[in-house]
């Protein structure tokens, strides 16, 4: 393979190369990229000391019960706050620093892809844990596995209301005349699995809805208070159908079932197919792969790490050098990778603020999108060309533009690329050129 390829890998499949790291994939682009697809997680350090979803969710479970919306609301700018900062930051250090980037770049497509967000306030403690916990586990096994894991999460059940819904005729719901809240299983059918297009009806949205109902957490006053708990006294009885498929009153069992059920369904196939061609190969992905790729999710049952070599097989990822244009998030990720840059947490947190992609905060469930549209306009870029020269002139002392040019984008830039770095006025400049440069914008 050429050099062209050794970009692709550290940077599109990659997280954008650290120093060596384009010379080290150079030698074998597909090899270096599936030794990075291995069943365990290693560990980081910078998670070690971070609370667990269950316990923060405890802690706002408490709060609520001892001292009302109040409590709540004093525990949002205290401890949550400082969490997500944690969190956040922790999470950069490791994208930044991690030699396994391959794991990294998947860890941020499926927390994308099953969206909890900040924006939501009780999310604020909640959204790092839920990368750590059903996330990240999960990104080289089955995805029934990640489903369940998310479906069950605190983050998740907070985040799309689930502990709110009621079956209307359950021992709760007859006494209280609460009903149904249908947002979880809305969007497990539309985001998580089936897609919009897949033919699933309102009805089985509600009876979805129905089915998971007693999917909530522990009660403060709980042993494990915060965590999952089934709670069969606001689970609606009687039988349900989803999708033609009848499911009798066996409680959460049938959740987990409906979750195999639509984790193993032909549109979940090609709707998780579709999204990782795009994100991997280019915004609008040739039918050939996600054709290729559905079948193979069909036929290993959702098998992530089989998945995952496959793409990283598909010639057409290769086939073209940049087609993808980085988000925010990469843009500000590739530029510290490639520097070494070690600045405070709360800096780059700042950075992703004002690129316009705040860390954790999505804006809708359907998470951010991966297509060139969302991300590129005059404004947008101006602020992408600010940002570089503020990094630029912050490590001209350190680092030489022809070194850092060399272990970037040099098999990939054109020559007017070239020759604006080459002859910028001061370093400080030239790799604020280098940054803002077309070729470093895209992966």
């Amino acid at each position: 393979m050429t050099s062209a390829a050794a970009v692709i890998a550290v940077s599109r499949f990659g997280l954008g190369p650290r120093p060596g790291e384009l010379a080290a994939a150079g030698r074998d682009p597909i090899g270096w990229l599936k030794r990075q697809v291995t069943a365990s997680a290693p560990e980081f350090p910078a998670f070690a000391d971070l609370p667990a979803g269950p316990e923060r969710m405890g802690d706002l479970l408490r709060a609520r019960q001892q001292r009302g919306d109040a409590g709540a609301a004093a525990l949002f700018r205290q401890s949550f706050r400082d969490t997500f900062r944690q969190e956040a930051s922790a999470r950069l250090r490791t994208q930044i620093e991690s030699t396994a980037p391959l794991r990294e770049r998947l860890v941020a497509f499926w927390a994308n892809h099953f969206t909890v967000s900040v924006q939501r306030p009780p999310v604020l403690g909640l959204a790092g844990a839920f990368e750590r916990e059903a996330i990240r586990p999960h990104v080289f096994g089955r995805f029934s596995d990640m489903l369940l894991a998310v479906a069950r999460h605190p983050a998740m059940l907070v985040y799309l209301d689930n502990g709110q819904s009621i079956g209307p005729n359950s021992v709760v719901g007859l006494r209280r005349g609460r009903g149904l809240n249908e947002n979880l299983a809305r969007e497990i059918l539309e985001l998580h699995t089936l897609g919009v297009e897949a033919g699933y009806t309102q009805t089985d949205v509600r009876e979805f809805a129905k089915i998971l109902t007693g999917w909530t957490m522990a009660r403060a006053e709980d042993p494990g208070a915060g965590g999952f708990r089934f709670v069969p006294d606001i689970h609606e009885p009687g039988g349900k159908m989803l999708l033609g498929r009848r499911f009798g009153n066996g409680g959460e069992s049938d959740g987990r079932e409906a979750l195999l059920m639509l984790a193993r369904h032909p549109a979940t196939a090609r709707h998780i197919a579709t999204k990782l061609a795009r994100h991997f190969i280019t915004d609008q992905p040739p039918e050939a792969a996600v054709a290729r790729l559905t079948r193979l999710f069909r036929d290993t049952g959702g098998n992530l790490a089989a998945m995952t070599e496959a793409i990283i097989e598909q010639p057409e990822a290769w086939a073209e050098t940049l087609p993808k244009i980085r988000t925010p998030h990469e843009f500000v990720v590739a530029a510290l990778r490639a520097t070494e840059f070690n600045g405070p947490g709360e800096t780059i947190l700042g950075s992703l603020r004002t690129l316009g992609q705040p860390s954790f905060a999505a804006p809708s469930p359907s998470g951010w999108p991966d297509t060139a549209d969302r991300w590129i306009g005059p404004e947008a870029v101006l602020r992408r060309a600010e940002w570089s020269m503020a990094l630029g002139l912050r490590i001209a002392a350190i680092r030489r533009p022809d070194q850092l040019f060399a272990e970037t984008i040099a098999p990939v830039a054109g020559r007017t690329t070239e020759l604006a770095v080459a002859r910028a006025p001061s370093a400080g400049e030239a790799m604020a050129t280098l940054f803002a440069s077309p070729e470093f914008q895209r992966r």
